[in-house]
């Protein structure tokens, strides 16, 4: 399964989509690549080779990850993280933007070398035809309470409250297994909007938009009350066409130097508030 269509749905501020675990919104507004393949198949490897241009496709209206601030520049920590790739590689790097619902059918068919927009290879089907570099970006279950909550702080302890959550999903799930009486809601908006009403007790959520949301929203009057160990985290990485091995390789290499020199963590820190760039 794609991470982009596990995260929720609607976030109030900027973040367009984090709940899409279910409902990948698609992104009306970002234009569409064209039909013409951008390189010959399998030419990856010999433009890194001579440090030519690699396009890589991207939403550009999924914040924090990819989007256009308010002077009209495509950003974004999958963005940052992808132009710090290409620099290691010595390599420019040329962003097509596309809608989701269409992006890995136009790496799948030349269009691009690269997807950058929290993908995650989880399913057999897409891991037969697409390879992931190494993660730059880990996430998975957070649950948020308001400020003055102090019976949570376990996924055992939420058994009788009430927890904001669409049905569809799969933190909907996981509150359900856990016992919690169920608020239905539409999105992580109208959830962490009854939160703070106190018309719930509690909201599960992806950790990447609650992060995101906690930072841009300091006097919510929410707080992290839980959060799922690395074992449960699911890793995006940047996505390529199977057969350009070698080229991975290189890739994998330029991002663990990003690792280690800090420079995924700084972009972390910079979107997030937090490092997500380890479990």
């Amino acid at each position: 399964m794609l991470y982009k269509t596990l995260v929720p749905a609607a976030l109030t501020v900027a973040l367009t989509a984090c709940g899409q675990q279910q409902n990948a919104a698609p992104a009306a507004s970002a234009p569409s690549v064209s039909a013409a393949p951008a390189h010959p198949e399998g030419s990856l490897m010999e433009r890194i080779e001579q440090k030519g241009t690699i396009t890589v496709g991207t939403e550009g209206t999924y914040a924090p990850f990819t989007y256009h601030d308010e002077s009209g520049k495509l950003t974004g920590y999958d963005v940052e993280v992808t132009r710090a790739v290409a620099a290691k590689l010595g390599v420019q790097v040329e962003f097509r933007e596309t809608q989701w619902d269409a992006m890995l059918a136009g790496l799948k068919g030349g269009r691009f070398d690269m997807v950058a927009n929290q993908v995650a290879l989880t399913t057999p089907e897409r891991q037969e035809t697409f390879d992931k570099s190494e993660p730059y970006s880990w996430s998975g279950p957070m649950m948020l309470a308001r400020n003055d909550e102090t019976r949570i702080s376990s996924l055992d302890d939420i058994k009788g409250l009430s927890a904001a959550q669409t049905l569809s999903s799969n933190y909907g799930e996981m509150a359900v297994a856990a016992k919690a009486k169920i608020v239905p809601v539409d999105g992580m908006a109208q959830a962490l909007l009854l939160v703070q009403q106190k018309r719930a007790d509690l909201t599960l959520n992806d950790s990447l938009a609650l992060l995101d949301y906690l930072k841009k929203n300091p006097e919510s009057g929410l707080k992290t009350v839980w959060q799922a160990g690395g074992d449960k985290k699911v890793g995006a990485g940047l996505v390529l066409n199977k057969g350009n091995g070698e080229a991975l390789e290189k890739i994998n290499a330029a991002m663990n130097e990003l690792h280690q020199d800090g420079t995924l963590k700084k972009l972390s820190q910079e979107f997030f508030g937090t490092d997500v760039s380890v479990k």
